[in-house]
């Protein structure tokens, strides 16, 4: 087990991602899930979709986890982003990350995750409750907006 980035047309479990990065010379253990929501922006969110360049997006997730690597020796990193449809409460992104200290694994969670905002192509659709929709910048504004 250990480092390993993936993307998956099938729900999420946590806990499994939170198992791949654990170690006897870990003293900690620290996941983020990226959740679905039910509103963006002041308008009700009825679901998301997630699209990739999956080949690209692989990469530069095995990217980041060399980034986390350098800058928090002997840490392990898993990243796993989810693709296609996803409701409200689903589980869309799990980073984990493992240190031998609490301060590392903490930083390296959250650098890794802003990372994947960043370059991962990953593009985000959001579906509301009116019946209109518009796929998401990383940054969260809208690029289009469609019925």
């Amino acid at each position: 087990m250990g480092n390993d980035f993936d993307l998956t047309w099938d729900p999420i479990e946590p806990r499994t991602i939170a198992d791949r990065v654990r170690s006897d010379a870990a003293g900690a253990v620290v996941t983020f899930e990226g959740v679905v929501r039910n509103h963006h922006g002041g308008r009700e969110v009825v679901r998301l979709s997630y699209e990739a360049f999956e080949p690209m997006a692989r990469k530069k997730m095995s990217e980041i986890g060399a980034e986390v690597e350098a800058r928090w020796p002997g840490s392990r990193i898993t990243i796993v982003h989810r693709l296609g449809e996803l409701g409200i409460g689903d589980v869309a992104t799990v980073v984990a990350v493992s240190s031998a200290h609490r301060a590392a694994a903490f930083d390296a969670v959250r650098f890794a995750m802003e990372r994947v905002k960043e370059v991962v192509p990953i593009w985000k659709k959001e579906w509301f409750a009116d019946g209109t929709c518009h796929w998401v910048r990383p940054e969260g504004s809208p690029v289009t907006e469609s019925s």
